[in-house]
């Protein structure tokens, strides 16, 4: 087997064990790797649950970017954009092990924002993409858990 096929093999493998971990899942993947979850509340309601919600899990939480204001100090209308990031740096760092570069993706980003029909979502990159994306075969239970944690996270604003 060249070393293409067992990269190709090896890249199957985690996305069948993400996927079967994660079969229970509302919101699939886009093939850009982008997961949006549809928020049953308003904005800041949204960003107040899911911040309340990492505090509870005991993960460490790094920084809220209100991107609509930057935007509006810039002499830019934006609807509401708030880009949130989080982690839990022992987790973290089993992929920067992994490959230095997967830190373009770490720590979790998720990106609070409201559409055009006035629509709140959640949206996060899909984490069998990042394993991809940076070529980690080696580290298959580490993405799972991650996907489980930021899919119970983003739970606490879905419809009911």
């Amino acid at each position: 087997m060249t070393s293409l096929n067992r990269r190709l093999a090896a890249t199957l493998g985690i996305v069948l064990a993400l996927a079967a971990g994660a079969s229970a899942r509302a919101d699939e993947p886009a093939g850009d790797g982008l997961v949006k979850v549809r928020s049953a509340y308003p904005v800041d309601e949204t960003i107040r649950r899911l911040r309340e919600d990492i505090a509870a899990k005991g993960i460490m939480f790094f920084s809220a970017v209100d991107q609509q204001q930057l935007a509006a100090q810039a002499g830019i209308t934006l609807r509401s954009s708030t880009l949130l990031s989080f982690g839990n740096p022992p987790l973290g760092a089993q992929f920067l092990t992994s490959n230095p570069y997967s830190g373009l993706d770490w720590p979790v980003r998720l990106l609070v924002l409201q559409d055009e029909q006035g629509t709140v979502w959640a949206a996060y990159t899909d984490f069998a993409w990042i394993a991809r994306r940076h070529g980690i075969t080696d580290r298959m239970p580490q993405f799972a858990m991650a996907s489980r944690v930021v899919e119970s996270i983003t739970s606490t604003i879905r419809p009911k």
